[in-house]
């Protein structure tokens, strides 16, 4: 490196956002995964002893992906290179594997490529990496905010060791917060602050496990107040809130985080809970799920949830299905809030789901039988000769419209697949 690549670099650096001057430089300057990287864990004796595997850092943005990769770029003996999953191609994959055995081969030395983004690498990228993750020709770090099971091949992620990261705590944000404000190196420490433990906690809670946004929004908050008289920047609750990034709301519509709050959707409607219903409606509109996907969850749960303890449950979710349809968004979200709020509130049963599911499961047993001849098809040439149809009772004589007859298979003659409910109007429907 020459003296002008030097001093560019410390130029960058010096001008760079506060998110990236603190991010740490050693594995006891990083705040949180103590679950992964505490003394004695796995991935930290790895990192120390200089013998890593291919590794997959999963987890939220912020959290801390990149910065174990940088750590590991500064304690390594090894070559490290890094690429963008959103830019680089199956060429500069290639051409780096290339290098990386020309490197191995020449001066025994291994290469770790971190690969940021990892999911967004199609599948004949991946597949390009596998030969050289195989014969350990590169080490991979990749990082992903989206579940690893759903976003990269099976073979790749059987040959690499998955470490999932957590979402930093607000006392761990709090943390970074104050460190950056006494760093007169890297941080805020050449400027005379005063910040409210309430401002400080106000960026923690409004970051959702994401330290850049919080230093961002520390940043911004410092170097937009002016000093006062005695050349102190006071930085109080009002200032942070003017300041702070709104939160990034924590949802992919393809990964995990879908199925997450897809699922604590259906089961708050399922739990009798409105309040949580209509919060986990609110995340998935805003986050910009497809109404149709929601509705269809709302239908599907009108009948499964809710079933003949309210029928009208699947009325009315049918119908929000349409409107919304035909309506679209915004005005749509009132349509899904009304018929969420509906399945909530409406007495609930799981009878349908039951009955169907026993149904079926005989069915795949062999436990079918031949239907009972009074109940046969008695309209073609011959059939009464044989019988069928000839007992039949015909409901509409009988008083009420209703007479006792054998319907099911003889090798079913007793089973109940329906048992209704004491909720609601379910009860009302069996004949005694």
């Amino acid at each position: 490196m020459d003296l002008f690549t030097s001093v560019k670099e410390e130029h960058i650096q010096r001008n760079a956002p506060l998110a990236d001057r603190m991010r740490p430089k050693t594995l006891d300057e990083i705040i949180g995964q103590d679950e992964i990287l505490a003394q004695g864990k796995l991935l930290r004796r790895s990192i120390e002893a200089d013998r890593l595997n291919s590794l997959i850092f999963y987890g939220p943005p912020g959290c801390g992906k990149t910065t174990i990769a940088s750590v590991i770029a500064k304690i390594t003996r090894g070559y490290f290179s890094k690429l963008n999953a959103v830019t680089s191609g199956v060429q500069d994959l290639r051409k780096l594997i290339l290098e990386a055995e020309e490197r191995l081969g020449m001066y025994q030395q291994h290469t770790i490529v971190f690969i940021d983004e990892i999911h967004r690498f199609n599948k004949s990228q991946q597949d390009a990496l596998l030969p050289a993750v195989e014969k350990g020709v590169i080490i991979l770090i990749g990082a992903t905010t989206e579940n690893p099971y759903f976003s990269i091949n099976s073979a790749l992620l059987s040959r690499s060791l998955l470490f999932k990261l957590n979402p930093l705590t607000e006392d761990d944000i709090i943390l970074i917060l104050k460190k950056s404000i006494r760093d007169n190196e890297r941080g805020l420490g050449n400027y005379n602050i005063n910040i409210s433990q309430e401002a400080l906690k106000h960026l923690a809670r409004y970051a959702q496990g994401d330290a850049r946004i919080a230093l961002n929004g520390l940043e911004l908050a410092v170097v937009s107040t002016p000093p006062d008289n005695k050349g102190v920047r006071v930085i109080d609750l009002k200032t942070v809130e003017e300041s702070i990034q709104r939160p990034a709301i924590m949802y992919d519509k393809t990964g995990d985080q879908h199925y997450d709050v897809i699922s604590a959707f259906i089961k708050s409607m399922r739990g009798s809970d409105p309040h949580a219903t209509l919060h986990y409606l609110a995340r998935m509109l805003d986050a910009g799920e497809d109404p149709r996907f929601i509705a269809r969850r709302i239908v599907v749960h009108a009948a499964e949830d809710v079933g003949l303890a309210d029928p009208q449950a699947l009325v009315v979710a049918q119908s929000a299905a349409q409107a919304v349809d035909f309506i679209g968004l915004p005005e749509g979200r009132l349509i899904l809030a009304e018929a969420a709020l509906y399945i909530a509130l409406a007495p609930k049963s799981n009878s349908v789901l039951k009955g169907i599911n026993e149904a079926l499961m005989d069915i795949k047993k062999g436990k079918i039988g031949t239907v009972p001849k009074h109940l046969r098809d008695n309209h073609y040439k011959g059939a009464k000769e044989l019988g069928h149809g000839n007992e039949y009772l015909y409901p509409h004589d009988y008083p009420d419209h209703f007479v006792k007859q054998h319907y099911l298979p003889d090798i079913l003659k007793d089973k109940k697949y329906y048992v209704p409910s004491q909720e609601g109007q379910e009860n009302k429907y069996i004949k005694k």
